[in-house]
This record gives C-alpha cells, structure tokens and sequence, in this order.
C-alpha cells in the first residue's frame, strides 16, 4: 500500500498545537530561526540526500532564510539544518561560513563531501566538534553538528543549547 504524507498534519501533530504554512511567513514577523536537523530537511526541504548540492531547494524556504539574512536576523542551523542554509544562499551575494561537524573525530556521514558540497555552491563550511558551534558573526548564522557526529544525546543537548544561547545573543 503506498504511503500518503503530509508535513503540515505531520507537524501539527508534533508542535501539538496550530501551525502555519511557511509560504504564510513573513520575515519581518520573526526575531530569529532554530531550523531542526535531521534527514527530514534533506528530503522534504531540499534534495541534498538524494541529489548532493545539485538538488532543489524549496522555493518558499530559500524566500524566508535570504529575507531573514538581509534583514540581520539570526538563524541556528542543527544537525543537517546547515546545508539547507548554504541551499537558499547559493547564488545570492552571501557566502555563510557553516559547519556539519568535523572530520577530525568520528561521524557516522561523510563530513568531508558533506563540507565540499557546501563549498560548491559558495559558501564556506568550517570544522566543528560536537563540543562547539560555528557562528558566522557578519550573517548572525550558528551551526551546531548535534548527531552529525558520534555523540550521545547530553552531548547533542548540549551542542543545542550552545547554539540557541549564541542565537538569542545575536537578536
């Protein structure tokens, strides 16, 4: 039997409470953006896990984060998060310093293509440990690796609240 979803009634369940379809934001409204990581975003928001770099973007998505940069906003990126962010910036004038870990300690992704697909679409990916975040000072961009990295889940919540702490800083 193939299997209908729907992300908007997918994330009314798990907000557990009313939600808004992206098309209906407007950056203005907000102070800043955490976006969620996992392989959700390289599937549903772009087409990074199945295409690389290469793969679309959606176009409302890529709207919110460029007006959200323009406007000085700040965003957290966790986990995946951070090439959906070099996605919607790709061809724009910014080139966003981000980072999905490191290669220098274990991972269970391939850090190093992960990083130069970044990298081939313009923007400048950065070596983070689970202990860290990377922060773009001049976009007010963090990224967090979280469970990019072999880490267990304190080190994850930790990674997690480094970055809201550096986001709520930079609003």
């Amino acid at each position: 039997m193939p299997e209908t979803r729907n992300v908007l009634i997918e994330s009314a369940r798990i907000a557990r409470g009313n939600i808004k379809d992206i098309v209906d934001v407007n950056a203005s409204e907000l102070d800043g953006l955490v976006m969620p990581g996992g392989f959700g975003t390289a599937k549903n928001i772009t087409k990074w896990a199945f295409e690389g770099p290469s793969g679309p973007i959606l176009e409302s998505v890529k709207t919110l984060i460029v007006a959200l940069v323009r406007q000085g906003k700040p965003i957290a990126g966790l986990c995946m998060s951070p090439t959906t962010i070099a996605k919607a910036l790709e061809g724009t004038e910014f080139h966003a310093h981000l980072s999905v870990g490191t290669t220098a300690e274990a991972s269970p992704y391939d850090i190093a293509a992960i990083s130069a697909g970044m990298e081939s679409i313009g923007q400048v990916a950065e070596m983070a440990s689970v202990r860290e975040v990377a922060v773009d000072k001049d976009l007010k961009i963090i990224t967090a690796p979280c469970y990019m990295m072999e880490a267990n889940i304190v080190e994850v919540r930790e990674n997690i609240r480094l970055a809201i702490e550096k986001l709520i800083s930079l609003a």
